[in-house]
């Protein structure tokens, strides 16, 4: 492996936009291959405790990676109101079988001081605002203040993520976003899941290959797209969490 260049992360907000792209460019180059590990060990090492790690519960590969290298790990998870059942059980067994912290990050509004101001199903008539009320927004309170944040994607799940890259700036949220799962294919991640014997989300089996909120959120038809089960039935394919 060629060491990743050394990143000042104290001012790295405040340097000139083109130079530090240009260094989160080199360091994403540099790690382009390795494996996450790798990549996860980088992170920990530049950030320490200032970063935070995004996790879904699809599955608790993230958390179980950070945890070995940052103990007590901040894992951050968007409580939307709306999830599954299987993926509330996926985080209450995740916080009492590893190192990590869940974090939940909040809407302003219950679901139903939601619904009293916007009407009841809201994600029907305006899945983007329902997303950014419930998903983007708590998102951003949760990022400020954190020099980093870890994510899922990978760039196998959709034609949006195709160029993700390892590591880049977040202009939305103005700090390092990192993907150490970026380039795993589906049997990368089902070889960490078992090769560790983590935690599984039920529904994953149950033919949910992409699992979001519980009203947006449907099986997935042998052949399908893993996310034509979300959003089924308009044009939405993202959150807006990585857009």
């Amino acid at each position: 492996m060629t060491p990743a260049p050394a990143l000042d992360v104290t001012n790295l907000g405040d340097l000139p936009v083109a130079e530090r792209d240009s260094a989160l460019a080199a360091i994403s180059a540099a790690l382009e291959g390795e494996p996450a590990e790798e990549i996860a060990a980088w992170t920990a090492s530049a950030f320490g405790a200032n970063v935070i790690i995004a996790a879904s519960m699809q599955d608790v590969i993230l958390p179980h990676l950070f945890a070995q290298l940052i103990p007590g790990v901040e894992v951050l998870f968007l409580q939307t109101g709306y999830h599954f059942p299987e993926t509330l059980l996926t985080r209450d067994v995740a916080a009492r079988d590893l190192a990590i912290t869940v974090v939940e990050a909040l809407p302003v509004q219950s679901v139903a001081e939601q619904d009293a101001q916007y009407g009841e199903k809201l994600h029907e008539r305006d899945p983007n605002l329902c997303c950014f009320l419930r998903k983007v927004d708590p998102l951003a309170r949760a990022l400020e203040g954190r020099a980093a944040w870890v994510t899922g994607v990978r760039r196998v799940e959709a034609p949006t993520r195709a160029h993700a890259p390892i590591v880049s700036w977040d202009d939305k949220h103005d700090l390092v976003k990192v993907n150490p799962l970026v380039a795993w294919s589906d049997e990368d991640v089902e070889a960490y899941q078992a090769g560790h014997d983590l935690p599984r989300n039920p529904l994953v089996a149950q033919g949910y290959p992409s699992i979001g909120c519980a009203p947006c959120t449907r099986k997935v038809a042998p052949g399908e797209d893993p996310r034509a089960g979300r959003w089924s039935g308009n044009d939405k394919t993202e959150c807006g969490i990585h857009t």
